[in-house]
């Protein structure tokens, strides 16, 4: 690899962050950028990425897609630009209100137009949950914000915005089954006819299931059994699907409660999105959320943990990730790992690893 005088990362040529600046190896910017240049180096060894799709059954299947396939354009081209944490403008005709950011948006400098809108979700392998058992059992815990799922319901938007008939058929899926409800912000009225509500998301995700799309960028870095010593087998990319994402939480709660699950609530938060869109032409994020909560907190729309993940994610590449621990030191260049604060767990195990970068 090339030799940086300066702390850059690898592939990122042109990007909206400075890494000469201290600023941008802090906790928030080094989850989504180091990934980024993750992608752009697993690309520049021709790996490809763990791309999970939802098949022809809804259950999750395993692909691959390349960087150029997810980022819309070579990681290493002239003309990539990493945009991080900004609008996607793709996204942003589908909802009203205060713009979410997306945590990367590629750009191409030279068409200058916004290529791909994709979350990035850092994860530790293992998790709590599974450190106790094999190599075979490990896996991770994922964590999903509200902006997450209105980021899915553009995307699927997208998909039925081409045309009237397009739009008509979207909300003759979700129409379907469903009885009316007066009152969608009361859990009462709309439990029990929750399974109605999943089998009408559900029939869209198997309408457009030829036309998935990547939404969700997950690097995994593995540890020694949870402790802070990265091991050999070190770093891998899996890729979520807009419609492999449905699957995280859909048929995962199926208790019989009063109460709305995280899970569930999810689901609705989707639906109430997607219908409005097919009356509309647009939804309100924030209405939603804020009034179908269902007496929960809206920090976060769920978590996943890494015994439930496993069936998603579990393949040779999560068992024995693809990209060694000594590589590291051909993504973080020019001494950048003397910036990181070790304020969250990658940070701190690559400041506490200095023979890393020997």
């Amino acid at each position: 690899m090339a030799e940086h005088s300066i702390p850059a990362l690898f592939g990122q040529k042109h990007s909206s962050r400075d890494y000469s600046k201290p600023y941008y190896w802090g906790k928030n910017q080094f989850n989504s950028s180091f990934p980024a240049s993750l992608v752009a180096y697993m690309s520049s060894r021709a790996i490809p990425m763990v791309y999970l799709i939802a098949g022809k059954d809804g259950h999750i299947q395993h692909k691959s897609i390349s960087g150029a396939e997810l980022l819309g354009i070579d990681p290493l081209s002239e003309h990539a630009y990493y945009n991080f944490e900004a609008g996607f403008p793709d996204f942003e005709q589908f909802y009203t209100g205060d713009r979410e950011k997306i945590d990367l948006v590629m750009l191409d400098r030279a068409q200058r137009k916004a290529l791909c809108g994709l979350e990035i979700k850092l994860t530790a392998l293992p998790d709590s949950t599974t450190k106790a058992g094999s190599d075979e059992e490990y896996s991770c815990e994922i964590v999903v914000r509200p902006p997450t799922i209105c980021f899915l319901a553009c995307s699927i938007c997208q998909h039925y915005s081409t045309t009237p008939s397009a739009k008509a058929k979207l909300q003759s899926l979700l129409s379907a089954g469903i009885p009316q409800i007066n009152h969608w912000e009361e859990a009462d009225e709309v439990a029990p006819h929750y399974d109605q509500i999943e089998k009408a998301i559900l029939s869209v995700a198997a309408d457009m299931r030829t036309k998935q799309t990547p939404l969700i960028i997950q690097p995994i870095w593995k540890t020694e059994g949870g402790k802070m010593r990265l091991a050999e087998d070190c770093l891998d990319v899996f890729v979520w699907s807009n419609l492999a994402t449905i699957r995280m939480f859909t048929r995962q709660d199926k208790t019989k409660r009063e109460a709305i699950s995280r899970f569930q609530r999810a689901t609705i938060w989707l639906y109430r999105m997607l219908f409005d869109f097919s009356i509309y032409g647009q939804f309100d994020y924030i209405r939603i959320i804020k009034n179908h909560s269902f007496g929960t907190a809206n920090d976060k729309a769920f978590a996943l943990g890494g015994t439930a993940s496993h069936q998603f994610l579990t393949c040779p590449e999560l068992t024995h990730p693809r990209i060694k621990k000594h590589e590291i030191r051909n993504i973080i260049l020019g001494g950048g790992q003397n910036l990181l604060s070790p304020e969250r767990r990658f940070d701190a195990v690559l400041v506490n690893s200095p023979d890393l970068f020997d």
